[in-house]
């Protein structure tokens, strides 16, 4: 629905299918599990009140809302149109497909927003619960866990990024139900596994999996090279 740095946008389809009705993103972002899976009984929550509240306003916006915001074109300030402080905050994200934090100048390359797939997509939320809060304040319910905190090698980019990462693993090993845990190469505090390779801009990554659960990725290796 909208970007977000460290989006599983483009690998989504890599990750298990969930087994349980009910699922629940602690570290929400973006949301590209629970949007792959939104028939689903939907639990985000985020510690981030930005993201919160873009979830907040796109669960409560028409098609209309969405297709009245303004055609932005390369050069525009989204601050020099009268919008609301969510809506510029809204279209501030969706001008990168990878930012932490709002970019309101239109560059050359993220011009061409498409309102009407996001308009298209609206339904899929309606029936979500979205939560600003911190992950250890959650209820520990049967579930699928789709938790995709910041990567300890790039967490520093997000604006709530202390995180203890073995009290999260030992959180992570307690939850009931079915647990998928996201990281970046390099990770060690849980028992990762490869999931897949990565091609960034600048660099190439090794994205990580653990789960209480059989993945099909135990023990799979991945040429790094």
């Amino acid at each position: 629905m909208f970007g977000y740095y460290g989006s599983k946008s483009k690998i989504i389809d890599n990750y298990p299918a969930p087994k349980y009705d009910k699922i629940i993103e602690p570290f929400a972002g973006s949301a590209r599990y629970s949007l792959k899976w939104f028939d689903r009984e939907i639990t985000i929550v985020d510690k981030y009140s930005v993201v919160i509240s873009i979830w907040e306003y796109l669960q409560n916006s028409s098609k209309s809302d969405i297709l009245g915001l303004p055609k932005l074109k390369t050069g525009d300030d989204i601050r020099d149109f009268n919008l609301s402080k969510t809506e510029s905050l809204f279209l501030a994200f969706m001008l990168s497909a990878g930012i932490s934090q709002p970019q309101y100048k239109v560059s050359k390359y993220r011009a061409n927003v498409n309102l009407k797939n996001i308009s298209d997509n609206l339904y899929k939320i309606r029936h979500w619960d979205i939560i600003l809060g911190d992950y250890k304040e959650l209820e520990n319910i049967s579930a699928t866990w789709f938790i995709d905190p910041p990567y300890i090698s790039g967490g520093h980019k997000y604006k709530e990024n202390k995180i203890d990462y073995i009290s999260l693993g030992n959180w992570c090993k307690t939850r009931s139900g079915q647990v998928i845990v996201c990281e970046g190469r390099g990770a060690e505090w849980l028992e990762f596994n490869p999931l897949l390779h990565t091609k960034g801009l600048y660099n190439n990554n090794v994205e990580l999996i653990w789960s209480n659960m059989y993945t099909g990725y135990e023990h799979k290796q991945l040429t790094l090279f």
